[in-house]
């Protein structure tokens, strides 16, 4: 149960940076273009930014495409009354994650405004830096979060085997008394928490394996934020800390036992 929730943990630390990711690279940025650029033009202005390292995806709407659009959207054609096509051709961009904040954005819009063919350059500031600030403000609850569980399940932990250990200390006191090391008798102990680590972690990877695919079955979208790295890495972890905390939890509760003499053990 303990690494359960400390998989859950992991999965969330490490499913926020790709859920930060996707929000940012679904943000939008407007490059209004000339009237007097074609379709051509405008198609070779497209390939001209895929070669910037910022861009990562682009659509071209023309203005017969932004008229029917709107047309659609108001139930009403515009141009009827005002007797010409009020649009502009657009190019609706997203960047990749680590160009959409404020001073990313700011030499961005510079770069493109240079450019004869693009008359302004559109983008919601306030949104992106709210955006920002609440996934920086989530990032660091998941690390406390993440730390705090780590400190409960080491105590948890700590203290199963150290009752284990208890249960055997006047076995260990009588194999300290003939003259086994400290090394030879630890070693069972270590062993038998290395196999309760893996089982441990082999089950709750199971459980966690069992509510992903849940999870994919009731949204398969979900594939762009919980990827196999995240996957492998989140059952990475659960078995490292189910190997590392049991072994060293072992570690310490045998010596605790071998440094004390015959008649303390009475006492406890």
């Amino acid at each position: 149960m303990v690494l359960i929730l400390l998989g859950v943990v992991a999965f969330s630390v490490l499913t926020a940076r790709n859920l930060s990711n996707y929000v940012r690279e679904n943000l939008t940025v407007t490059v209004m273009l000339a009237d007097t650029v074609s379709t051509n033009d405008a198609h070779r202005l497209c390939r001209d930014l895929y070669h910037r390292p910022y861009a990562r995806n682009i659509d071209y709407i023309s203005k017969e495409q932004a008229l029917k659009e709107q047309t659609k959207a108001m139930g009403s054609d515009p141009s009827e009354f005002l007797g010409m096509n009020p649009f502009v051709s657009t190019l609706e961009m997203q960047l990749k994650s680590d160009y959409a904040n404020r001073d990313s954005l700011s030499w961005i819009a510079r770069e493109l405004a240079h450019n004869p063919k693009v008359t302004d350059v559109v983008y919601q500031e306030d949104l992106m830096d709210r955006v920002n600030r609440n996934l920086q403000k989530i990032s660091l609850v998941l690390l406390v979060l993440a730390a705090l569980l780590t400190f409960i399940s080491y105590s948890l932990i700590s203290n199963t085997v150290r009752l284990r250990v208890y249960s055997q200390r006047f076995l260990i006191h009588t194999m300290k008394l003939v003259g086994a090391s400290w090394g030879f008798i630890r070693r069972p102990f270590m062993l038998d928490g290395l196999v309760v680590g893996v089982v441990a972690a082999l089950l709750a990877c199971a459980v966690l394996g069992g509510a992903v695919w849940a999870l994919y079955q009731y949204e398969p979208n979900l594939t762009t934020i919980i990827t196999w790295q995240v996957l492998a890495l989140t059952g990475l972890v659960v078995l490292s800390f189910g190997l590392i905390i049991t072994l060293l939890c072992s570690y310490i509760s045998v010596n605790h036992f071998l440094r004390m003499r015959a008649g303390e053990l009475y006492k406890i």
